[in-house]
């Protein structure tokens, strides 16, 4: 037996109102408000409103129970639009349109929800989670295939650390020496010259 409420010229949009109707569809009702009680929307609050009429219809004129009751269909349609101005610059004035929606939901106790049976933690079979000594191959294969590399440096790179370490002998400073030091150094040569 199917059951509906229509809440007319609700003050929202239709927009705005089917972003929460879309949530509650195929859900038992139960689950349903329980969804809505916890949703922030304001069109939460005005279906809710909704599904709360159609569920009383459905207990006190049709004697259904609550706990059989699924929401078959929860649609918004638009209302009526009212019109409203603010007025702008230069004297003109815009249009302000303040939208209202029907919001109607249909129960029914003939469609049956699959009920889920509780999750129970299996003993003997869990996966068991792959442990060091499998990795481990993997890893001696890829330092084997990089040692060779890291044993054997190229002619460059042992040209480039006497280059550099040349360098810094010529601005008179090392590793670790301040710039200061090397400005002193610097001046020091010129008044020997």
């Amino acid at each position: 037996m199917e059951i509906r409420s229509i809440y007319r010229g609700a003050r929202i949009s239709a927009f705005k109102a089917r972003e929460v109707t879309r949530e509650i569809q195929g859900l038992a009702a139960a689950s349903a408000l329980d969804l809505l009680a916890f949703s922030p929307k304001k069109a939460a609050f005005l279906i809710g409103k909704t599904l709360k009429s159609a569920i009383a219809n459905a207990e006190n004129n049709n004697n259904l129970r609550v706990d059989t009751l699924v929401v078959k269909e929860a649609t918004v349609g638009e209302g009526p639009t009212m019109k409203r101005s603010m007025s702008r610059a230069r004297g003109s004035s815009s249009m302000i349109a303040k939208r209202t929606s029907h919001i109607r939901i249909i129960l029914t106790d003939e469609i049956e929800l699959e009920k889920r049976e509780p999750r129970k933690a299996a003993t003997g079979t869990k996966k068991k989670p792959q442990t060091a000594t499998a990795a481990a191959p993997k890893a001696k294969e890829t330092k084997k295939a990089a040692a060779p590399a890291a044993s054997k440096p190229s002619s460059e790179e042992v040209a480039a650390p006497t280059e550099t370490v040349e360098h810094q002998a010529e601005l008179g400073g090392g590793p670790g020496s301040s710039p200061a030091a090397s400005k002193v150094s610097s001046d020091e040569d010129t008044t020997n010259t």
